[in-house]
């Protein structure tokens, strides 16, 4: 049966934190609707209204 390999000495917090240091949430960046004014993510149709680049692409 073949070995598997296994870590020689435990992973300390701090190494273990230091790993984990860009595994945060961030919170989506949300714009204005030029149209409605509703907060809608950017290069998005907005959902409240459907608007897109000035003009309506979805009937809402």
């Amino acid at each position: 049966m073949a070995k598997h390999p296994v870590p020689k000495k435990k992973t300390s917090k701090s190494k273990r934190d230091m790993r984990r240091s860009h595994h945060a949430l961030v919170a989506p960046n949300l714009t204005e609707c030029p149209q409605c004014h509703a907060k809608k993510l950017s290069h998005h149709i907005c959902p409240s209204c459907g608007y897109y680049n000035g003009r309506q692409v979805l009937a809402v």
